[in-house]
């Protein structure tokens, strides 16, 4: 089996990775920090983003491995999976009964996927650049 060798990120993209991760789990949390709501529910929130991260996470390493050749167990990569669209089920589960105004349910949304997205590109980029220390930059050859 063809081992892939990708090519390292650049600097911007990694850089625009941990600012999407800041943004969306800092205003997530900030939002938690601010609400209202009572402390089980800021306390079920919490957890599920991170239950959520680590499920994307997990997912992206699994995919990955899979690509260059590395064994996942098909039990694992099921969870992953499982897990993923748990966190997103139990997210909009939550929402939808919530007692928040519309603009707030979506703002807990956005941020909530703004942050899965950036963690798997970080977790991305942390592999690309530890894994392959010299491999060229994109756009260099």
């Amino acid at each position: 089996m063809n081992k892939i060798t990708p090519q390292r990120p650049t600097a911007a993209f990694v850089g625009a990775s941990w600012a999407a991760l800041l943004v969306g789990a800092v205003t997530y949390l900030a939002g938690l920090w601010n609400a209202t709501m009572q402390l089980n529910e800021k306390g079920y929130y919490f957890t599920l983003l991170a239950y959520g991260l680590f499920a994307a996470v997990s997912l992206q390493k699994s995919v990955r491995d899979r690509m260059e050749g590395i064994a996942v167990t098909n039990m694992y990569f099921a969870l992953c999976w499982m897990s993923l669209l748990l966190a997103l089920l139990l997210l909009s589960v939550g929402l939808w009964n919530a007692t928040l105004a519309p603009s707030e349910k979506g703002f807990y949304a956005m941020s909530f996927v703004l942050s899965l997205f950036a963690a798997v590109a970080v977790q991305k980029n942390v592999r690309d650049n530890t894994g392959n220390k010299e491999a060229p930059q994109s756009g260099e050859a």
